[in-house]
């Protein structure tokens, strides 16, 4: 039977922490970087492969559907989630500040381009 634990909501800093605090109870120790890295890839490519059977042209092998979709591309974007925040924490990049930033730079690159795009905006497409 599956041990279910239930956290509080995370914040990216609290993530961080409960990430770094479950790689030092229960995973040891962190993967080297160029192994998460091949790691995050490896997710990724269950999320597309998920995606491109729900949300594009390919279908699933018969019998191989899941149960509940959603819940399998939840459980593969936390996957990716996870080592992102792996590789955060072994570089010491605080992603809360990095994402923050990251905000503020596509809200001023992109304060109209995405409202004057016509390709968003006209329903007709």
């Amino acid at each position: 039977m599956e041990q279910i634990v239930t956290h509080k909501k995370l914040g990216l800093t609290n993530l961080q922490t409960q990430v770094d605090e479950w790689i030092k109870n229960v995973g040891v120790r962190y993967f080297d970087e160029m192994t998460n890295l091949a790691n995050l890839m490896e997710e990724v490519g269950e999320v597309a492969r998920l995606m491109s059977r729900t949300h594009g042209e390919q279908s699933f092998k018969k019998g191989k559907e899941p149960s509940d979709i959603k819940a399998e591309i939840a459980d593969e974007l936390s996957d990716v989630l996870f080592i992102v925040t792996c590789l955060a924490n072994q570089m010491e990049i605080d992603l809360e500040f990095a994402m923050n930033k990251n905000l503020d730079k596509k809200t001023g690159r992109d304060k109209e381009r995405h409202i004057n795009n016509h390709k968003l905006t006209n329903e007709s497409n």
